[in-house]
């Protein structure tokens, strides 16, 4: 399927990678092609938004980039973006595929089992290409990055905030890779609830992310924040169970995700009818191929005149990636962290006819511009008075070792 969506100018993979948690993860869509598309970036994105989702009545996938933060809020983004994609973009699909375990469903205008042929005859197989080696470079040294920490717990020291998602970009400015032999590899590796293949012309989001951002069913909406992580122990058993253990019992980590679920019931309580917003999970440990984390579940119904961009305004950008309070920690962010984060810590997801959605959050995951033969991953973690700077560096480090090692 995926070597025969290769040629498309515009695809988008949303894989489960075969997870079903008590709330079940991604659905398996592949949307390809392209009948219609809205574009831009923030000043009146989620009003252009509206009109072009009345107007279709159709599948709609797409990315909210992390810098809608400029129209919800009123802020500027001045760092530097070496990828370039634009804060909204939604097609509507020409064809979508809907996979589970026993069946493809092939939503088309036209000829459906002329596709299904069409990917039988496709290889099964992504060849191995032989590319020049990457050069992965950072935006901080160590002692830079501990240092930023300690600024920033200046700020909470004064009252300024009381957490803060402080992330550090990796890049490369010569990489030439194959998005999807790279996908692949990373899924392989880090097999993730919320993994996703997304290309716009030559750009691209590769991302095995573990955690989703806001999905809808019927009136009900609810978000899953993660904040949380501790290291797994593959090859000790008890070591593995130590550090989830720890990981539940720690006040530091349990104080950042209470922040945030304040922070969602607050945001949800803006577009759900009073009284329905409720914690439906708190502090649960999830674990994953690399890391434990822990993930609270917030609910609501939404409003009778409330659709699904108003949900998204409400709410974004996601608590989990900035902090609290939201707009004070935003310019923080965009004081110290030294390139705009773009499509990462964005949302990516889709819209079915009848409007219900799911969008993920975009963690995890490796952004590349064909074109300029950029690649830029991120990674972060939440900031506390409490936090040790020396274990933060090192929780990035942790985040972006298997990206590193896919990327080889």
């Amino acid at each position: 399927m995926l070597n025969w969506v290769k040629p498309f100018n515009i695809f988008c993979l949303l894989d489960n990678s075969g997870y079903s948690f008590e709330e079940p993860a991604f659905e398996c869509l592949l949307a390809a092609g392209c009948k219609e598309r809205l574009e831009l970036n923030a000043g009146n994105a989620f009003s252009a938004l509206k009109e072009f989702n009345v107007s279709q009545h159709d599948w709609l996938f797409g990315h909210l980039g992390y810098d809608l933060k400029n129209e919800t809020e009123q802020l500027q983004s001045n760092n530097f973006d070496g990828i370039g994609f634009k804060d909204i973009h939604f097609f509507v699909p020409e064809m979508v595929l809907q996979l589970n375990e026993k069946s493809l469903t092939i939503f088309f205008d036209g000829d459906t089992e002329q596709i299904f042929s069409a990917i039988k005859l496709s290889s099964a197989i992504i060849e191995e290409k032989n590319f020049p080696p990457i050069q992965i470079e950072k935006r901080y040294t160590r002692s830079e990055y501990i240092q930023t920490i300690q600024k920033l717990q200046e700020h909470i020291l004064r009252g300024d905030c009381y957490e803060i998602n402080f992330c550090q970009e990796f890049f490369s400015t010569d990489a030439v890779i194959d998005p999807i032999l790279v996908y692949q590899k990373l899924t392989t590796i880090s097999p993730n609830p919320f993994s996703a293949l997304y290309k716009s012309d030559d750009k691209y989001c590769i991302c095995a992310s573990p955690e989703r951002y806001l999905k809808k069913t019927g009136t009900t909406i609810l978000s899953q924040p993660i904040k949380g992580t501790a290291k797994r122990y593959l090859t000790n058993q008890q070591m593995d169970e130590n550090s989830k253990e720890e990981l539940l019992h720690s006040d530091k980590e349990r104080s950042e995700n209470v922040i945030v679920v304040d922070l969602v019931r607050n945001d949800l309580s803006k577009v759900c009818k009073e009284g329905t917003v409720e914690v439906k999970e708190l502090f649960g440990i999830y674990s994953f191929p690399q890391v434990h984390q822990m993930i609270s579940t917030i609910s609501g119904e939404l409003k009778d005149d409330k659709d699904w961009i108003d949900g998204v305004r409400a709410t974004f950008p996601m608590g989990s990636m900035t902090g609290a309070p939201k707009k004070r920690v935003m310019q923080l962010i965009e004081e110290n962290e030294r390139t705009r984060r773009g499509l990462f810590s964005g949302a990516l997801g889709y819209i079915n006819p009848i409007g219900d959605f799911d969008f993920n959050v975009i963690i995890r995951s490796i952004l590349y511009n064909e074109s300029a033969k950029y690649i830029s991953f991120q990674a972060g973690s939440a900031i506390t008075f409490y936090s040790d700077a020396e274990r933060e560096y090192e929780e990035c480090l942790l985040k972006a070792a298997v990206i590193k090692q896919v990327l080889g």
